[in-house]
């Protein structure tokens, strides 16, 4: 009889501390705006744009100020983001290529270590990766996002078990979707990117698009107001970011700062910080392995990020020397290859003779179709003429501190000859510590570059980059 109830007590004890591990480990939202530019956010210095819900995350948390996604691609970011390596180390380095079954994806680490997972809205890293989670939930709903699924997960997620959500939103990616419940943004108050040619049709374009953020950042406060109903909003971190720059030209696909800076914001109450900053340097591949960490989860020795957790007890300490991104095809034949400091940007360019106008709905734009005719005019600004340009340079190097839009190439500049020599060996030891590679055959442009017409080569693959 005594073994009896020592058993059962031992039972108890043990549900009992696996109960309190689950109540101490944080649960996690990450929430992935599309194709949303890192300065059209109102806490990052946008005035013209509605964003009061997203403002109040950094209100209440951690607003970091350089912070870099691996490529201004959409599905290779946010196959990098999963599985904390970089596009060219996954086999997933174009756009719309699936991860390989190989791989590792941090949210099944999560599943394996007692996490309730799910994924709601656009679902962009391939088939394999469903098995990181017990609920999937794709695509858009009422043709608008698949934002409005986000709630539904929250409310019918198992109550005894800490949880993740990768809440992936289809705003603010093109085409536009009105949304008749939201006062629309005057076109005449949107600040204009200075590599944008300032016009009614550029300035109604992209009123559109404050349009999509604003619906965006309704959403993160029906998922706020929800973590407070439940009265779960402390133990909870609410993390948001984009996967790439806005989709205009000059932005999307470029490995500028327009291109690859994205916002990056933590709330989590616990942590005791509450409206500071962070200026670290950090990369996407850093974010797998700091969930991990923070989540108690084992670390996964293939992650080729570092965790930053220590961050939140210092938002001041250093972290990172340089962060590295990478463009490969998106709609157009691409090698671009890139190193950031906190003072310095170095590009290389392994395919110089085309240009770099943007992806294919930034050419289909109304933006891009008032450059061209300011460049008919020979009206455009170096910066804006920047997008025509071939051949393009092979290398490019930017004085952060004094060119904040990158606009001034110094790479022929003998003055900062030092500084290209040092960042390019960097680059090439980067690439070979990850197995970079550069084919000869890389897949070939699907669209012309000005007109957006299919090209004879459509649907055809080149070799992709990089080894596993």
């Amino acid at each position: 009889m005594r073994s009896v109830f020592f058993i059962a007590s031992l039972v108890f004890v043990i549900a009992g501390w696996k109960d309190s591990k689950a109540q101490s480990r944080p649960n996690i939202i990450l929430i992935i705006a599309d194709d949303l530019g890192w300065n059209d956010v109102g806490c990052y210095g946008n005035t013209a744009v509605r964003t009061p819900n997203i403002d109040r995350l950094a209100k209440d948390g951690i607003r970091f100020n350089n912070v870099f996604v691996t490529s201004s691609s959409c599905s290779p970011s946010r196959t990098s983001i999963i599985t904390g390596r970089y596009p060219h180390s996954t086999g997933a380095a174009e756009l719309h290529t699936p991860l390989p079954a190989d791989q590792t994806f941090f949210p099944e680490i999560l599943k394996k270590n007692g996490y309730y997972t799910a994924q709601a809205g656009k679902w962009h890293e391939g088939p394999h990766t469903k098995r990181a989670y017990d609920t999937l939930i794709t695509g858009a709903k009422n043709g608008v996002g698949g934002e409005g699924m986000w709630l539904s997960v929250l409310k019918d997620r198992p109550k005894n078990k800490p949880f993740f959500c990768w809440f992936a939103a289809f705003d603010a990616h093109r085409p536009w979707q009105p949304d008749t419940a939201l006062q629309p943004h005057d076109p005449s108050k949107v600040i204009v990117p200075p590599m944008l040619a300032d016009t009614k049709e550029t300035r109604e374009d992209l009123a559109a698009y404050y349009n999509e953020i604003a619906r965006l950042d309704r959403y993160v406060g029906e998922i706020n107001d929800e973590l407070q109903r439940q009265g779960i909003a402390e133990n909870t971190i609410v993390i948001f970011m984009s996967d790439n720059g806005r989709p205009f030209p000059g932005n999307k696909t470029r490995l500028n700062d327009a291109g690859v800076k994205t916002p990056f914001i933590i709330k989590w109450p616990q942590s005791g910080k509450k409206g500071m900053e962070c200026d670290g340097l950090i990369s996407a591949v850093d974010i797998a392995p700091t969930l991990l960490e923070i989540a108690q989860a084992p670390a996964v020795p293939v992650i080729q990020g570092k965790s930053f957790a220590a961050l939140f007890k210092d938002p001041g300490q250093p972290f990172r020397e340089y962060v590295f991104t990478e463009h490969n095809w998106h709609d157009y034949e691409a090698y671009e290859r890139a190193v950031r400091t906190r003072d310095f940007l170095y590009i290389f360019n392994g395919r110089p003779q085309f240009p770099n106008q943007g992806p294919l709905d930034a050419v289909n734009s109304p933006s891009f179709k008032a450059l061209l005719t300011a460049k008919g005019k020979g009206a455009l600004t170096k910066l804006q003429n920047d997008i025509f340009l071939s051949p393009r340079p092979a290398e490019e190097l930017y004085d952060l501190g004094k060119d904040g839009d990158q606009a001034n190439n110094l790479a022929s500049d003998s003055r900062f000859a030092a500084t290209k020599k040092k960042l390019s060996s960097v680059l090439t030891q980067w690439q070979k510590e990850t197995g970079d590679t550069q084919p000869a055959a890389l897949t070939p442009d699907w669209y012309d570059r000005v007109t957006g017409e299919k090209t004879d080569k459509n649907k055809v693959r080149g070799e992709m980059p990089g080894t596993r």
